[in-house]
């Protein structure tokens, strides 16, 4: 279809100015031309074949070409998904909705979206499906099934209830995750409490039995006898003469260096603790059957009168004080304190080898 006439307008420069055929800018291009020479059709997608000479004015263009080409393309892609989802929606196609013959041939001849909606070239077909088949698959398209607006639409819910569906799996698993580590913690928590009460059980249990150790071994010891030194050589016995006596020999004497310690030899009470004239530095103890025994000539006393003492207790050391030839025990033995025993004898009655 050619254009209307152009009217022509003071010549500029060596040019002419000819109105614009679209839009409001004027445009300016070829050389002069006579009245009753014919204007071509303007195609802004083609360049014109007329050779351009002498000066000549162009417009200045407004914006990018990226810009433009954006907008050609926005235009494009809307114009193409409506005319293919109104092709599809209607099995007669665009002719049998009124006044859409109109605008498909509107739409075909703008410049570069005529192509676009063009049924009569496969490479039309070809860009169009590009846009009108978005969201569909190959076998969607071959068969028809759903228009693209629809199939878009679908395609977009698919997504959005994948999304939640994923949303809702993540979810989940963090909740899961979550209640597990709780889970965790409060079991390492019950563990290090029942390892802590255990631990205090056993430590208690651990503590009785040694007390209950401790007071078996002391019941026993205060039950039982020990001869008053380790280490000693028996000399004077009980009942001998000498002048070193009154009458006679009221104990048994055990003769061992000076500072040898000198052991009870069972579980009493101290009586006495102090000097007692020829018996030097002496102590008395009184057991439970009120029985004394006497230790004496000692160099030193580690205990005081109204001490509780056990057998073995080391009550003072060996000496030589009072009326003593050299340094021994003189140990004497008084059932209820009265008269003394031979102090052997009542040693072997316990049990003790002298």
């Amino acid at each position: 279809m050619d254009a209307p006439p152009r009217e022509r307008t003071t010549p500029q420069e060596d040019g002419y100015l000819h109105a614009a055929p679209y839009g409001t800018h004027p445009t300016y291009y070829g050389p002069r031309v006579t009245d009753d020479e014919a204007l071509p059709e303007w195609n802004p997608g083609e360049e014109t074949l007329r050779p351009v000479r002498g000066r000549h004015r162009v417009a200045r263009q407004r914006g990018g070409t990226i810009a433009r080409s954006r907008a050609v393309l926005g235009v494009g892609v809307i114009a193409a998904v409506g005319a293919g989802g109104m092709a599809t929606a209607n099995d007669n196609g665009a002719g049998s909705v009124p006044g859409m013959s109109g605008a498909a041939d509107t739409v075909a001849q703008l410049p570069v979206l005529g192509a676009l909606v063009d049924t009569g070239s496969s490479e039309a077909a070809a860009s169009t499906a590009v846009f009108t088949t978005a969201g569909l698959t190959e076998t969607e398209v071959a068969s028809g099934q759903a228009d693209a607006g629809e199939a878009l639409r679908a395609r977009i819910l698919q997504q959005a209830d994948h999304q939640e569906t994923n949303a809702e799996t993540r979810a989940r698993a963090e909740a899961v995750a979550q209640a597990q580590t709780a889970a965790a913690e409060q079991a390492a928590e019950q563990a290090e409490a029942e390892r802590i009460a255990e631990e205090e059980r056993q430590r208690a249990e651990e503590e009785e039995r040694r007390r209950q150790e401790e007071e078996r071994r002391l019941a026993e010891l205060r039950a039982s006898y020990t001869l008053p030194l380790s280490d000693y050589r028996l000399t004077s016995g009980f009942g001998e003469s000498g002048s070193m006596w009154q009458s006679t020999h009221t104990g048994t004497d055990f003769a061992a260096s000076t500072g040898t310690p000198v052991k009870n030899v069972h579980t009493g009470t101290v009586k006495e603790a102090a000097w007692a004239g020829s018996y030097g530095y002496r102590i008395i103890v009184e057991l439970e059957d009120g029985t004394e025994i006497w230790y004496c000539h000692l160099s030193s006393m580690n205990v005081s009168t109204g001490a509780e003492v056990t057998t073995s207790d080391v009550i003072g050391t060996v000496g030589s004080t009072g009326n003593s030839s050299g340094p021994h025990l003189h140990l004497e033995v008084r059932p209820s304190g009265g008269d003394a025993i031979d102090p052997l004898t009542w040693l072997r009655d316990k049990g003790l080898s002298v």
